[in-house]
């Protein structure tokens, strides 16, 4: 790709608005921090004005959190760089916002310590497994994690202010016991959501199996990279599986906005539902067997007769640890891939028990299938 096409990859709404939320986060601070009513003669309002505005600024710049997110995913603008951005603004704003409030005395230096530390821990080890090629999906507990620590935020920012301090006096102490409350949930999701990160990575600091790891990691960041090149493109995609039993649609189910690109797929695990289902002609599992290159070829395009899609893959193989056959030894599964352009398939041997062999033949067809939105793509 071109150096322009690059920058018109990078600079997408999406991106643009996460680099806006960035660049907000000085007004928040500023907002919170700076006498700026003494510069406008309404220094009676002072500490409570700052306080409303920076929540109000902070609340704005979170939303964009959500709108960046679902315009990448429904104007299919995913990029590595939005990938990297997103999570980056995030961490910058909750930094800066719990770094403004101890300086202002709100809120205990020990619980920043806990938050940053996690961060910290979790680049760390993000950067190592991005040096491996290995992509640790986000989990539920990061995403609830990021949510209470917004609101608590919010709420210790509101803590002194006109508002509050107009309260009677049991609500305004019933409203500090609400915040306290919403912050230990906060710093109970970092912790938790550190453990999980760490667990999900052990193999990348060396305490499990790091192929397991690698594999399973390629598939998602494989199956991202399909959804996102058949949405640019605007090509719809399926899958036929037989060793798989269904991993590559699960994993592209797994990409946030799949629907608009994949229409579904079919696990045809033994011949007969092959046959039926797919067309595959009984002459050619007779002869040249299921784990063949017509096989996979008449696989796909089957699959893609059926759903009337762009393109279609197929994985046909053996797993193990029994079936071999001769000339055909354990791990041998033939990928296929059918489109405009016709039908293709390509033999790999993959090595590892059966589960390695299965991910490794999931992932396998979706870079064919990636491949050839590629190809398609050109004409």
């Amino acid at each position: 790709m071109s150096e322009e096409g690059n920058k018109q990859s990078i600079w997408t709404i999406s991106n643009v608005i996460t680099i806006t939320r960035i660049l907000l986060v000085p007004a928040f601070v500023a907002a919170l921090l700076c006498p700026w009513p003494d510069w406008f003669n309404i220094p009676q309002m002072g500490e409570g004005i700052r306080r409303i505005t920076a929540a109000v600024i902070f609340v704005l710049i979170s939303c964009t959190d959500w709108l960046d997110g679902y315009l990448a995913r429904r104007l299919g603008q995913v990029t590595d760089f939005g990938k990297f951005m997103d999570p980056l603004a995030d961490k910058i704003l909750v930094a800066a916002a719990l770094i403004a409030l101890v300086e202002l005395g709100s809120l205990p230096t020990w619980v920043v310590l806990i938050i940053l530390a996690r961060e910290f821990i979790v680049s760390g080890v993000r950067m190592m497994a991005a040096t491996q090629g290995i992509v640790i999906a986000a989990s539920w507990l990061g995403k609830f994690k990021t949510v209470f620590q917004m609101i608590a935020i919010v709420l210790f920012t509101l803590k002194v202010s006109s508002f509050v301090e107009g309260l009677a006096p049991e609500v305004d102490r019933a409203l500090y016991i609400f915040s306290w409350i919403i912050m230990v949930i906060a710093l109970g999701l970092t912790v938790a959501s550190m453990i999980d990160y760490l667990v999900k990575a052990k193999e990348v600091i060396g305490l499990g199996d790091a192929q397991e790891r690698i594999v399973e990691n390629s598939i998602d960041a494989a199956a991202e990279q399909a959804i996102a090149k058949a949405l640019r493109a605007g090509v719809t995609v399926a899958a036929a599986e037989s060793l798989t039993g269904g991993l590559i649609g699960s994993s592209l189910c797994g990409v946030p906005g799949a629907s608009a690109a994949y229409v579904g797929g079919a696990v045809t695990y033994v011949n007969p539902v092959k046959e039926k289902m797919l067309g595959v002609e009984a002459r050619v599992l007779d002869t040249d067997g299921a784990v063949s290159e017509a096989c996979a070829c008449q696989m796909a395009a089957g699959m893609r007769k059926a759903v009337g899609c762009d393109i279609a893959v197929s994985a046909t193989g053996i797993a193990g640890p029994t079936g071999a056959e001769p000339g055909k030894p354990v791990g041998t599964v033939w990928i296929g891939v059918a489109s405009e352009r016709g039908s293709r398939a390509v033999e790999h041997h993959f090595d590892g028990d059966r589960a390695i062999v299965r991910e490794k033949a999931a992932r396998a067809a979706l870079e064919i299938m990636a491949e050839e939105i590629d190809r398609c793509s050109r004409i």
